[in-house]
């Protein structure tokens, strides 16, 4: 009974350090160096803090921001513009519930919890983009729209 407790909460902190260690640039970084290398001394300096700027590659905002919580394709006259979404999800006291990629589709929990109405386990929610970024037709970052604090 001991040996289960203790192994129950040795995988439960293993999962926890895993999904953390997803969640930084650092680890992003360390699971393609070769994509941060390319990249100029400014740049790197920018994805190591979790930034990005006008003129990133996709794979640079990857590596800054991590993967979209969803995408969207944008068409003007000029062409498709792609838009990559990072949604936040905060109570309407602006408590921060949830920020990032894995509730894209229902996440933890499942759409039992986010649901389409914007609520959480039962609660309201407001879910919006904590950044927004569109690319132009060359795949390169156009324009980012961020929310002020």
């Amino acid at each position: 009974m001991k040996t289960s407790r203790i192994f129950f909460i040795a995988s439960a902190a293993a999962c926890a350090a895993l999904f953390v260690g997803c969640a930084t640039p650092e680890s992003r970084i360390s699971r393609s160096p070769e994509i941060f290398a390319r990249l100029t001394p400014d740049q790197q300096a920018l994805v190591k803090a979790g930034q990005i700027a006008v003129g990133f590659d996709m794979d640079a905002v990857k590596l800054a921001l991590g993967d979209p919580t969803h995408v969207t394709i944008n068409t003007d006259k000029n062409g498709q513009h792609e838009v990559w979404h990072y949604v936040t999800y905060e109570d309407y006291q602006g408590v921060v519930i949830y920020t990032g990629y894995y509730h894209r589709w229902g996440g933890w929990g499942g759409p039992r919890f986010w649901g389409d109405a914007g609520y959480y386990n039962g609660y309201p929610v407001r879910i919006h983009d904590r950044i927004r970024v569109t690319f132009d037709t060359n795949r390169l970052v156009e324009s980012i729209q961020q929310e002020k604090p």
